[in-house]
């Protein structure tokens, strides 16, 4: 399943953010996106995790939860949009 993640600290990596997700089950991919102009991160990323019941428990322990001082909005990720 592909989680939405958001409300990112600026300062939050992929290592950080795997950790989070960790605690709930394997974590295939982790992806928090990045501003081009500043290097750091835009408030939000992607987390991907294999397993639907665990991806489940971890969307619903998360969202809300504080983590570097913001509260995460955590929710499976819709598909992309086109153009």
């Amino acid at each position: 399943m592909n989680i939405y993640v958001g409300n990112l600290s600026y300062s939050m990596s992929d290592a950080e953010l795997r950790d989070a997700f960790a605690d709930f089950g394997e974590v295939s991919s982790v992806k928090v996106l990045m501003d081009r102009e500043t290097g750091r991160s835009r408030g939000f990323g992607f987390v991907e995790m294999p397993n639907q019941s665990e991806a489940e428990a971890a969307i619903a322990q998360l969202n809300g939860k504080e983590l570097s001082g913001r509260a995460l909005r955590v929710n499976e990720a819709r598909p992309k949009e086109r153009r």
